[in-house]
């Protein structure tokens, strides 16, 4: 961080008046990726996170992060310019109302809120007999001299055969909900959203084939998009014509916003996503505001069966790439190689792939001690080199035009410690017990969570993030509504795309995660059983390192799984392999105890 950025936004604070201003690590739509241009928080503080919140008065400053990000915010940042707080434990609007003077007047950026988190400020100022003062030109946009341009990559067509559901079925769909609820009509600020209910696709964020714009749903089923128009071909703009989707330009959103709240539009919008700014407008200019969830969002959490089927092609084709990248580094090739070499290695298999589109996120390539932390990503200053007798992580996934694929494998390189093939062996126990699980429909993610804790609880561990996230369809690797965490409320339905990730983290000497995405579906029904259930179908295919798996602490179910699982990724993948490849397949998916 350049202490100036912090200098330069007090002087701006002192000229308008204001006693604070609060940067969140959010643009106005709300999304977990974000764009260059959009990296605010990053800007100011030198975090790199992908949550985090500050916090800057006249005299003081604070960052509120996440346990996954505390030990990276203190490296990437100047800690005696910023005082940390833990982001979940005390978030920024109960630590205000907390902690703040009395009559303060504290900036914010509206478009940077969303409905919720405004009304949570808003009640906290308010509690310190305070104003929270909306800012309608951002003073950092202002500061930022040298800010990115926004991307302009065209949007492309999503083919119906990924989708499985055409644009039009989809949107009438929602609109019989929205009939039913009697609102006019729905705003789209989420970019998945717009990308899944259109069926289009784009290139403006770095890891999530989306466009940036707003989409307006109509009861009666049309819809209207607001992008840039150059980023709009004369045949897709043809073809989403025909489909009742009228293209417009991003500039013209404003307006149309304005125009629902003169004709007194009952309009709906999801107060977690929208900004509190577009809520703002549509109240002051007459509008009825419904606030309701994004309908888009438990639509496509559940896949359709061709999106599933490709779903299982792209594990398909990234366990192809992933195998020969374990059989590289147990080659001793990788040896002596820096962490975003590693990585770049394992993203030029999967380059060999006609549908494969670029990552999905960046990638965690770490050795120890860096694989201690949960979220690092590496960089030229503090990457380490790939050396004997420690342990490598490796967390990365791919947009495949078929499929989102996440998948974490720790890697022995060398002799691993008695220590660290028993914290694996517990982190596997765990990944097995919810790879298992049989539950009736209803039950929640933060219900399964347990399964996975428990045998790290046994032995007085655990780890400080959640269990699993919800991954799109060629669309965004991190999905609501379900997650597998603590507090993970919504329930699992089949369909659902999940991850299933416990971990161990040694501060400062090793880390050990294991990912496999699994999808949801019915479980066949037993002799007796009243009500159905729901199962998991494991989707990814790459062998766990049995080099680091304790046999003495596993179940004779737990072997049983191991061996069928590995047993299924050698019939699947060993087709596609070189000999060399295939013959370290072999060894790799062979038995335990063989």
């Amino acid at each position: 961080m350049k202490i100036d950025h912090l200098k330069d936004l007090r002087a701006w604070l002192s000229g308008e008046g204001l006693d604070g201003f609060i940067v969140p690590r959010n643009d106005e739509h709300h999304c977990r990726s974000i764009p260059e241009k959009d990296q605010r928080l990053r800007w100011l503080t030198g975090f790199t996170g992908s949550a985090g919140v500050a916090l800057v008065l006249r005299e003081r400053a604070f960052i509120f992060v996440d346990g996954r990000y505390s030990i990276q915010a203190a490296q990437q940042m100047d800690m005696t310019q910023f005082e940390m707080q833990n982001l979940l434990k005390t978030p920024p609007a109960e630590w205000i109302r907390k902690n703040l003077p009395f009559g303060i007047r504290l900036g914010y950026d509206p478009k940077l809120h969303t409905v919720t988190d405004g009304n949570a400020l808003r009640s906290s100022v308010k509690g310190r007999d305070g104003e929270l003062v909306a800012i309608a030109n951002n003073p950092i946009d202002q500061l930022w001299k040298d800010r990115p341009l926004p991307q302009q990559a065209p949007i492309v067509l999503h083919d119906l055969n990924f989708a499985g559901e055409s644009s039009e079925k989809k949107r009438m769909k929602l609109a019989v909900e929205l009939q039913h609820e009697k609102i006019d009509c729905l705003l789209l600020t989420q970019l998945e959203s717009i990308a899944w209910l259109l069926n289009i696709r784009g290139g403006d964020l770095a890891f999530v084939p989306v466009t940036i714009g707003y989409a307006i749903l109509y009861a009666d089923g049309r819809a209207q998009l607001f992008v840039d128009p150059l980023k709009v071909s004369t045949s897709v703009a043809s073809h989403l014509g025909a489909q009742h989707v009228a293209v417009q330009p991003l500039d013209d959103f404003s307006e149309a916003i304005e125009h629902l709240a003169a004709k007194r539009r009952s309009v709906g919008l999801d107060p977690n996503s929208c900004s509190d700014w577009l809520h703002d407008k549509l109240r002051r200019g007459g509008a009825v505001v419904r606030l309701i969830r994004d309908l888009c969002i438990a639509a496509r959490a559940s896949k359709n069966s061709l999106e599933l089927a490709g779903s299982r092609a792209a594990h398909l084709r990234d366990g192809v790439a992933f195998s020969r990248f374990l059989a590289w580094v147990d080659s001793g090739q990788a040896l002596h190689l820096t962490e975003l070499e590693l990585a770049a290695k394992l993203n030029g298999f999967r380059e060999e792939s006609e549908f494969y589109r670029g990552p999905s996120f960046s990638d965690i390539s770490a050795v120890s001690p860096n694989s201690a932390l949960a979220h690092y990503n590496p960089v030229p200053e503090s990457q380490h080199r790939l050396e004997l007798d420690t342990l490598y992580l490796i967390d990365s996934g791919a947009q495949y035009l078929d499929g989102t694929t996440d998948a974490t494998r720790t890697i022995a390189v060398g002799s691993p410690t008695v220590e660290m093939r028993r914290h694996f062996t517990l982190v596997l126990k765990g990944h097995i017990a919810l790879a298992c699980a049989r539950f009736p429909l209803g039950t929640s993610g933060q219900q399964l969570d347990t399964l996975a804790r428990f045998p790290l609880w046994l032995a007085g561990l655990d780890y400080d993030h959640g269990t699993g996230h919800g991954v799109g369809s060629y669309l965004s690797v991190h999905e609501g509504p379900q997650r597998i965490a603590k507090d993970g409320p919504a329930p699992l339905e089949a369909g659902m795309i999940i991850s299933n990730e416990p971990g161990y983290y040694k501060l400062g000497t090793y880390g050990i995660r294991l990912e496999n995405l699994m999808a949801v579906q019915e479980a066949p029904r037993v002799a007796g059983a009243e009500d159905p259930s729901l199962q998991f179908e494991v989707l990814t295919l790459i062998p766990f390192d049995r080099r680091l798996i304790d046999l003495s602490l596993l179940t004779s179910g737990e072997r049983d799984w191991v061996d069928s699982y590995h047993a299924r990724v050698f019939t699947l993948l060993e087709s596609q392999l070189s000999v060399t490849d295939r013959n370290w397949l072999i060894s790799a998916t062979a038995p335990l105890g063989d």
